[in-house]
């Protein structure tokens, strides 16, 4: 079971969802591995390491198939993890992609002026403070994470690409972050099929 939002400290986290794996695969009496997934994603890193053990098992134990089964969401992260599976099934109602990465940020420089405070935030490290929502976002720093983002972004998309290869249909906003419904997913490539 992949369940919740992916990230270090959670249920849903590399750590727990590897090991469960690795039993899984290493059991004699195993047929195939079904990943159920019910996620809105998380963190690209924890996706990314789940995502490897999954590829590395299926090279390790080729006769054992992963398939992967999203219920209600499988969202970001959580299809970069599903993306690995042999095969993706999906219930046409499923919520499937959103293939794009997200930084959450807020200035509240306005509010501070109103309410008359000053920010007195001190660094050691010319950029130490890049984002601090307190200050405005310089130009060159925010060039700086949009281009962090756009490497992520690229390795889930070439994941998301070697995972599905040519069962994949691409088009022009499938890696834009919207996401779809499981029969749309099928359609597109995403899926393979309901189940």
């Amino acid at each position: 079971d992949l369940s919740g939002v992916i990230k270090a400290k959670g249920d849903a986290n590399a750590e727990h969802v590897t090991s469960a794996l690795q039993a899984a695969f290493e059991d004699k009496h195993t047929a195939g591995v079904i990943l159920r997934i019910n996620s809105p994603g998380g963190s690209p890193v924890q996706s990314a390491y789940v995502y490897e053990e999954i590829r590395r098992l299926r090279s390790q134990y080729p006769a054992k198939k992963v398939y992967a089964v999203i219920t209600d969401i499988g969202a970001s992260g959580a299809y970069y993890i599903a993306s690995a599976a042999d095969q993706i099934y999906v219930s046409p109602a499923s919520l499937v992609g959103s293939i794009g990465v997200i930084m959450p940020g807020v200035g509240v420089q306005g509010l501070m002026q109103k309410l008359g405070l000053e920010d007195r935030t001190m660094t050691a490290g010319a950029h130490k403070a890049i984002m601090n929502p307190m200050a405005p976002v310089s130009p060159e720093e925010k060039a700086h994470v949009q281009k962090l983002l756009n490497t992520i972004h690229q390795q889930f998309i070439t994941a998301v690409r070697q995972g599905r290869g040519q069962r994949l249909k691409e088009t022009p906003d499938m890696f834009s972050g919207l996401f779809w419904t499981g029969q749309q997913a099928v359609e597109l490539g995403l899926a393979d099929g309901f189940g």
